[in-house]
């Protein structure tokens, strides 16, 4: 997930700084090496080295998301999210003379840096890859709202240490921390709950009790693979109730009496199908149905 937000972060200076291209932006240590790399471009480079990664303990949190996949219940915990400490740095192949000042150059290119990154409150990788997101991006945090801290007050604390390991001169960093969700593994929880019962009652008259359901279930493909179908139109016939199904193919009835009902599926390019069902259902699956094209 890290290597995504670095090439998201280099995008995003390609395509907001005219004078920078891709090989211009880095992520190696600013060490002898990466000087000598900059040395054979013939031009400015920018350095976003990550020094750092810590967990945001203000962001920990026990909610747990469900999800419906192929008549089960899939349950994630909530992400757990890591802060990345980048230290971006200007470099500039140009030798020092009594013409030639390669400092100038370089603070201009980390002032062009900082106009680019003070906008972004946060980063929303569907936004700054404006004409479709790469290859092999994961979907989850497609719309994300990725928060970023831009020079904070406190500064990098391991700055001394850090330049001393590289053995080079100082030079001023752009300190970048950037929130980014460590995304978990699913893990099945079991069918979905699809009859829901509520018993309702005058308080002192047990002869008026009445019971009633709610009743959910899934629409799929009947051939393999079973995918879930969106946006069919499923119908209980006797309440003339009408609902589309989500983007997991799931849909909700209720509430409604003990009974046997109809409930009549539609979806173009496929075949319409209807089903006889009795409320409570007997079991998990009660109410899903496949619809053939």
């Amino acid at each position: 997930m890290i290597h995504h937000l670095d090439n998201l972060l280099r995008y995003l200076l390609v395509n907001r700084i005219a004078e920078i291209s891709e090989e211009q932006v880095r992520f190696q240590p600013p060490d002898d090496s990466w000087r000598g790399y900059v040395s054979s471009l013939n031009q400015n480079a920018i350095n976003i080295y990550l020094a750092d990664v810590r967990e945001n303990r203000k962001l920990r949190s026990n909610e747990r998301v469900r999800n419906y996949q192929n008549g089960n219940v899939i349950e994630e915990a909530a992400p757990a999210r890591i802060d990345c400490h980048y230290l971006i740095t200007t470099w500039s192949p140009a030798s020092s003379s009594t013409s030639i000042e390669p400092v100038l150059d370089e603070h201009a290119l980390l002032y062009e840096i900082l106009r680019v990154l003070m906008r972004q409150q946060y980063l929303v990788p569907q936004e700054i890859y404006s004409n479709g997101l790469p290859a092999g991006f994961p979907g989850e945090i497609a719309d994300a709202e990725l928060p970023v801290a831009i020079l904070p007050v406190e500064g990098f604390s391991k700055l001394p240490e850090f330049w001393t390991s590289v053995a080079w001169r100082w030079k001023p960093v752009i300190y970048l921390v950037v929130t980014l969700p460590v995304l978990p593994e699913a893990q099945a929880a079991g069918p979905m709950v699809t009859t829901r019962g509520t018993k309702l009652l005058q308080s002192g008259k047990s002869q008026t009790a009445e019971t009633w359901f709610r009743i959910g279930g899934r629409v799929f493909e009947a051939a393999e693979p079973a995918h879930s179908i969106e946006g069919a139109v499923v119908k209980l016939v006797e309440k003339s109730w009408e609902v589309s199904t989500n983007s997991l193919g799931q849909y909700v009835f209720g509430p409604l009496p003990a009974g046997t009902f109809t409930i009549e599926v539609s979806k173009e390019g496929f075949m319409t199908s209807s089903i006889s069902i009795e409320v409570p259902g007997n079991s998990p699956t009660a109410f899903d149905i496949g619809l053939i094209q």
